[in-house]
């Protein structure tokens, strides 16, 4: 009987450790899902619906390089939500500029638990202003998902 009872606890363990990998899992997503990284979307929105985020999860931006029918469009970093707010990119810093977002695109990893503030930096910031390409993410220190 204690064989047994060893035995079926062992196999719950088991069933657990290949559950719970699954559900901690960092994850990939896509910056404005089928919209991509592009002027006139609604991050914000994005944001809300896809998070919460977690360390380690990955968000990737893809958009087109430029060319004679596309706007150029680029991932900053803005310092604070000052510069974020006012879309003030003079200390703001590159981190994917106009031809990364191309093909699978430009992914950027979580890896730090404090505020992320996203922008494209295009035309003197117009697309950060007026483009509303801009958003924020604080990734939770977690990443096993309710």
């Amino acid at each position: 009987m204690e064989a047994r009872m060893a035995t079926a606890a062992v196999l719950v363990l088991l069933a657990l450790v290949h559950v719970v990998p699954e559900a901690c899992r960092a994850e990939r997503f896509v910056v404005g899902d089928a919209a991509r990284w592009t002027w006139g979307y609604n991050y914000t929105d994005w944001v809300i619906r896809k998070g919460p985020f977690f360390q380690d999860d990955s968000l990737v931006f893809t958009y087109d390089p430029p060319n004679a029918t596309t706007h150029a469009h680029s991932v900053y970093m803005m310092r604070n939500l000052a510069d974020y707010q006012s879309c003030n990119l003079k200390t703001a810093k590159l981190v994917a500029g106009v031809t990364e977002g191309a093909g699978a695109g430009f992914e950027f990893v979580l890896k730090k638990r404090k505020m992320h503030y996203f922008v494209c930096g295009e035309r003197q910031g117009l697309h950060c202003t007026a483009g509303q390409m801009k958003f924020i993410v604080k990734p939770k220190s977690s990443v096993c998902r309710d």
